[in-house]
């Protein structure tokens, strides 16, 4: 066993015993009543990379604050830039959680807490491969810069204005994030494509205030069943999205790319009792996977109206809104979506409501191209790691970084997932397997020797 390999034996307990006091920093970036705690969890994450001696900072935006770190200089070799975030999503419902959310719990090998996968668990694995290194080596065997913010759950908009401004600081060879999931359990995956999306609100008011739904049922407008229309009107019983000009960018799957998804080993009877359902359902014509990784889709994420309290009370309510999104595939242009998508919902509108469309983030999808020596080494290290080879998947959900590094540094990333699809991220009782996180730290560490071996 290499010095490296034994140093992350010894210290588990320990890297283990750290996640959960970051775990325990109800650094919800969604909510203004845990500003203090968003800084604190970002300065946690700071002092990590103070312990190991690299240059850091906590840069200031109009949001949440921006961790910046950096490795010693190692001349003439390869950069690599390490992106991931610290921020966490909401934990309602907390009913439905079996111990508090922000009170780190094992079960069964796996650690229970928001934030636990998506993307604490992840992101500490590379922080923790890099302290190996300095402690074992001395020092990396290329360069490392990590940018570690607090705002990825609600739209990065500060992190795109930081990138803008700081091109020269940025550089690198290539980006490494861990934000995603393997393929199943025991089956490692490098995730080569990502959707985009493009989320909005549509508020519907009608009368002044929530109306006797027997006395003026019938002739006045109900705002919950026009919402209720015009939702449906957006999808038809083919599963296919009804938004003028939606599909004219959409980029065909190809028969290679179809015909090696059909060949990974995925079992949807399995799929379909692990998610509690007794069918699955979409576009017509495609698969699950094809449908989860590389069809367009559109969703409804919340709906609120009239009213919700014990037993029955007949009201016609004033006020009616939904927040649904739109996962796009690459080639697809959010922009381009909303503009088609207002004046439909206008032409739905029956008389006697107001509309109000809000269009909060949106991202275009990225599909990484997996003939080159970076994808080479991650999966030299990945199997290094978790003592298997990888496979190569797509990925339904969305990380608008990639799109935007992308786009303003010319570098490609590395998504390498370490959780699992059922890791209940954004959900109930989040979870991250504590063996999936060693094996993360394991194979990042083995990364950066990979990637420091490639002529630059």
């Amino acid at each position: 066993m290499s010095k490296l390999d034994q140093y992350l034996d010894q210290h588990g307990a320990r890297f283990e015993q750290e996640l959960c006091e970051l775990l325990r920093i109800p650094s919800v970036s969604a909510m203004s009543d845990h500003k203090q705690d968003v800084r604190a969890a970002a300065e946690w994450v700071m002092r990590q990379f103070q312990s190991l001696k690299f240059k850091s900072e906590l840069i200031e935006t109009a949001g949440h604050p921006i961790v910046y770190a950096e490795s010693p200089q190692v001349a003439g070799a390869p950069t690599v830039l390490v992106y991931g975030h610290y921020d966490v999503q909401p934990p309602d419902p907390l009913g439905e959680w079996l111990s508090p959310p922000f009170e780190p719990t094992v079960r069964e090998g796996n650690l229970y807490a928001r934030g636990a996968t998506d993307d604490k668990g992840q992101m500490f694995t590379h922080i923790k491969s890099a302290e190996a290194w300095v402690k074992t080596a001395g020092a990396l065997p290329l360069n490392l810069k990590y940018i570690i913010e607090g705002e990825e759950e609600v739209g990065s908009a500060n992190l795109d204005h930081f990138v803008d401004q700081h091109h020269d600081q940025l550089a690198c060879d290539i980006i490494v994030i861990s934000d995603t999931s393997q393929f199943a359990p025991g089956q490692p995956a490098i995730t080569y494509g990502l959707k985009g999306i493009a989320y909005f609100e549509l508020r519907l008011t009608g009368p002044s205030q929530d109306l006797h739904s027997g006395v003026f049922g019938g002739a006045v407008t109900n705002p919950a069943n026009a919402l209720a229309k015009m939702l449906s009107a957006l999808t038809n019983d083919k599963g296919q999205v009804q938004v003028p000009g939606f599909y004219d960018d959409v980029i065909p799957i190809s028969d290679a790319e179809r015909a090696a998804m059909k060949k990974l080993p995925f079992d949807e009877r399995e799929f379909m009792q692990q998610l509690g359902v007794e069918a699955v359902t979409g576009e017509a014509g495609y698969t699950t996977l094809e449908r989860r990784w590389a069809r367009p889709t559109c969703d409804v994420n919340g709906l609120t109206s009239g009213y919700q309290g014990e037993g029955a009370k007949t009201v016609l309510p004033a006020r009616a809104s939904a927040k649904f999104s739109f996962r796009l595939v690459p080639n697809q242009q959010p922009d381009k979506v909303a503009k088609a998508l207002e004046p439909m919902l206008r032409k739905l509108l029956p008389p006697g409501l107001k509309m109000e469309l809000i269009s909060f983030h949106g991202a275009p999808g990225v599909v990484v191209p997996l003939e080159s020596p970076y994808m080479a080494a991650a999966s030299k290290a990945i199997e290094a790691g978790f003592g298997r080879a990888p496979v190569f998947i797509r990925e339904g959900g969305s990380i608008p970084v990639v799109s935007t590094f992308h786009e303003k540094l010319g570098v490609d990333t590395l998504l390498l997932g370490w959780g699992q699809n059922d890791d209940n991220t954004h959900s109930p009782n989040e979870k991250f397997c504590l063996a999936d996180f060693h094996r993360g730290i394991k194979a990042s560490a083995h990364l950066w020797q990979e990637i420091s071996t490639l002529k630059k």
